[in-house]
């Protein structure tokens, strides 16, 4: 988001996503003044890096702020299909006067295992498609019109592919959770937070170590690679982001990496 918000000339402000507040957003934490002057705000739920559905207070919520301060929402529904425990993933658009304040966006590549055809498409505020629908026509003539198909086959085909990619993510979390516990790696005074959806966990580092000092140093002494934290901004100090990509046994080997260089440093 930030790129195209540079692009724009415009200025970023950051809602922070705490742990305290189940990484969900307090739009009553938002200073007057920057409702005033705000006139788009970017969400993401499921949210990556933390794995946090979103509930339907928190899109009534958003809309409700939205309606009031006269700002536009896009909603990244990128890991839309991806949920666990059975609970399908909220969209924005569900909710009531949603498609008056705003779009979703979605992309085929997580879902669908399409990255690199680089496809997506967006839904939502009939004027807001339109003006997309003119910026497109500026910086493209098309997409490979069998790449378009692929997709529309995607979409309306049978989805048991689907539900199998979804399966194999909520066992991948499971195994390396459970791997987790059993090997006594706790996220501060309690267990790990499960995510909800997408294909993350984001874990809690060790105390005394920064995202980056925890991830540097579990690469050099057990080879496990992770994302540091405050490469998601600065709220994400103090936490790594793990990609569930491996299959069961190698994530429950990093589990037990990781707890066991936790173990070390803790001496």
């Amino acid at each position: 988001y930030w790129s195209g918000i540079a692009m724009a000339g415009a200025e970023m402000v950051t809602l922070p996503l705490l742990e305290e507040n189940d990484f969900l957003p307090d739009y009553s934490q938002v200073p007057a003044t920057v409702w005033d002057k705000a006139k788009l705000m970017f969400l993401n739920y499921p949210n990556n890096p933390t794995g946090v559905g979103a509930s339907p207070e928190v899109f009534e919520q958003t809309v409700d702020y939205a309606t009031r301060h006269n700002v536009l929402v896009v909603h990244d529904f990128a890991y839309g299909g991806i949920g666990f425990d059975n609970k399908k993933p909220l969209s924005f658009l569900a909710q009531k006067g949603a498609k008056e304040v705003g779009i979703e966006i979605y992309t085929m590549s997580k879902t669908y295992n399409m990255a690199g055809w680089r496809i997506a498409f967006a839904v939502g505020n009939a004027s807001v498609i339109e003006g997309i629908n003119l910026i497109q026509d500026h910086y493209y003539v098309s997409l490979f019109p069998a790449i378009q198909r692929a997709a529309a086959v995607a979409l309306t085909g049978p989805q048991s592919a689907v539900r199998e990619l979804v399966e194999t993510y909520e066992n991948r979390r499971n195994a390396f959770l459970a791997e987790l516990r059993e090997q006594g790696y706790r996220c501060g005074e309690r267990p790990c937070r499960a995510p909800e959806g997408s294909f993350y966990v984001w874990l809690k580092t060790p105390p005394g170590y920064s995202s980056v000092q925890f991830a540097n140093d579990l690469l050099a002494s057990e080879s496990v690679v992770v994302a540091p934290g405050v490469g998601f901004g600065a709220n994400g100090e103090g936490y790594v982001r793990i990609a569930l990509l491996a299959d069961e046994p190698r994530l429950r080997e990093a589990a037990r990496r990781i707890a066991r260089f936790s173990r070390l440093e803790s001496l």
